[in-house]
Formats: C-alpha cells, sequence, structure tokens
C-alpha cells in the first residue's frame, strides 16, 4: 500500500524575532537633531589664542615703572560647518489584500523593520567616517603609536592597545574633555573575545565581573568603555574622546515612517497598496580642534 497523508501544519502568529546589530552612535558621537542644513560650529585653534605674556614685570623695581604697560594680544575665532545634505531611504510595498489575508504584512511591524534597518545605517556611517579621525596603529616596536601601520590584537597586547589610546588622548591633552565625556573604543566581536580573556585573566573584582558579565556592553574597564560593533569599515576601529565626532539628523524626517497610498506605477496608471518608507538625512563633522582625541586605530 501507499498511502498519501497530509499532515496539519501550524504557523507562527508573527515574523521571527530578528537578529539586531549593535547600534552605539548615540553613545559615542554628539547627536544634533535640526531641522537647518548647516550648523555653525565655532571654535578658536591654538594658533588663534591670545599667547602669555612673560616679559611684563622682570623685578619688584619694575612696579613702579611708568613705562610698563599691558599690551593686549588679538584673539582670532574661526567656524567649520556641520551640513546635513546627504539623504539614505528604505522602503517597502505591500498590496492591500496581503495586508488584509497575512499576518506578516501589518505595516506597524514592517515599520518597525525600516526603523531598525536605518538604525543600523547610521551606525554603518559613522564607522565609515575614520579618515576624519587621528591614525593610530603600530610603531614597529609591537606598542600603539601615530601610525597607520597595522596592531595585531591578541589577548596579550590588548590592554596596551588600551593604555596606547588613553596615552594619546593626553599627549593631545584631552585630560578636561576626557573628564567630561569619557573615553571609549568599538571593538570587533573577536577584540571583544580578546578583551574579555584578558580581564577573566587578571585581578580580583576585575576578573570576578568579567566572569560574571562578560558581554556587557558599553562596559567601562581600564579608562575606557568598551563597545561591540559589527559595522565597522574593515581593519578600522573607533575609538577617543565620546562625543567629539557629531552627528546631525534632520529632526522632521528622522524616526519617522511615510505611508503613501496608492503609490504610481512604474508603468501607468497606481498600484494597489501601500508604500511604506522612511528616510535618514545626515551629516558627520570632526572639527580640527578635536580632531586628535578620536582615533581612527588600524588593525590587522
Amino acid at each position: 500500500m501507499a498511502n498519501t497523508i497530509v499532515a496539519q501544519e501550524i504557523w507562527e502568529s508573527k515574523l521571527a524575532q530578528r537578529l539586531d546589530k549593535p547600534q552605539n552612535w548615540k553613545d559615542v558621537c554628539d547627536v544634533l537633531y535640526t531641522d537647518t542644513p548647516t550648523i555653525v560650529l565655532p571654535y578658536i585653534s591654538t594658533g588663534g589664542e591670545p599667547a602669555v605674556s612673560a616679559t611684563y614685570l622682570t623685578s619688584v623695581a619694575d612696579r613702579s615703572d611708568a613705562t610698563k604697560i599691558v599690551t593686549l594680544i588679538d584673539v582670532t575665532m574661526s567656524t567649520e560647518t556641520l551640513q546635513i545634505l546627504t539623504t539614505n531611504y528604505d522602503g517597502v510595498y505591500v498590496d492591500y489584500a496581503d495586508q488584509a489575508q497575512s499576518y506578516y504584512a501589518k505595516i506597524p511591524a514592517l515599520a518597525t523593520l525600516l526603523g531598525k534597518k536605518l538604525g543600523e545605517r547610521i551606525e554603518t556611517i559613522v564607522m565609515a567616517n575614520h579618515a576624519a579621525w587621528t591614525d593610530v596603529g603600530d610603531d614597529g616596536t609591537g606598542a600603539p603609536g601615530l601610525t597607520t601601520t597595522q596592531y595585531t590584537i591578541t589577548a596579550n597586547n590588548i590592554d596596551d592597545l588600551i593604555r596606547g589610546i588613553y596615552e594619546q588622548i593626553q599627549t593631545a591633552n584631552g585630560f578636561d574633555l576626557y573628564n567630561q565625556n569619557g573615553g571609549f573604543c568599538e571593538w570587533r566581536p573577536a577584540d571583544w573575545t580578546k578583551l574579555t580573556a584578558y580581564m577573566q585573566a587578571n585581578g580580583y573584582s576585575f576578573a570576578d565581573e568579567a566572569l560574571r558579565n562578560p558581554n556587557k556592553i558599553g562596559k567601562e574597564t581600564m579608562g575606557l568603555y568598551h563597545y561591540v560593533s559589527t559595522s565597522h569599515t574593515a581593519n578600522h576601529l573607533f575609538a577617543g574622546i565620546r562625543g567629539v565626532q557629531k552627528l546631525g539628523l534632520l529632526a522632521t524626517t528622522f524616526g519617522k515612517v511615510y505611508n503613501n497610498e496608492h503609490p504610481a506605477s512604474s508603468t501607468a496608471g497606481f498600484r494597489s497598496g501601500t508604500g511604506i518608507y522612511g528616510r535618514l538625512d545626515y551629516g558627520l563633522k570632526v572639527q580640527t580642534n578635536v580632531k586628535p582625541v578620536v582615533f581612527d586605530v588600524n588593525v590587522a
């Protein structure tokens, strides 16, 4: 005999949980929400600061010298601009019949997906801006330095790289800004594993914390906040002082999902359904005077 049996099927009532990419841009960037196309960023460069004079009084007798005068020094202010001119978007089309007949074609679920996709896109954009940062790499001795030579990270030297990042912040006179905002590094997952191995091998409460919660993102260790991203440009990590790289987002369009009922057909007439899309209008800027405290860590 050869029976043909049809078995019942059970379907989930909603789409499976999505594997969302990490998004750290709100923590590591200074995010500016605005509806203006250009943000003017004034600053005083080192060369434009008034110089301190060391020649006014050289002895007690100088105090009664009527010829001693204070010469006021000029100060030069400069400006740079952050322009919000670039647009990305993501969208889908859903037929009216599909919306009615499918649990999986509901507009709120698809709008949530678009929002996540655009947030992940920001993470990629932020990480791709490494040409605007200060290069850090292997100085030729296995130590971190201001070079583009790729640094090979291991569990034995990852602490050297962390100390090297902090050293470059100090060398660039980033003390006050570091104390205000904190330092950070965005690692690749494989680097995070090496960092966790280092933590678990050292210290007492230090090691205990690593053993209890080795995968906590945004963990503060050795003077830096540590994050994981899967959106790096190949061979480049992002590190330095938080909030130095400015990210401008157009406030009115950011986070908004647009519905277009009966969108036009590519041939003639219109389509019987809903077009759903979101857009991202953005700009990035690292100002010249603070570039020395954000780093493009060149890694193998």
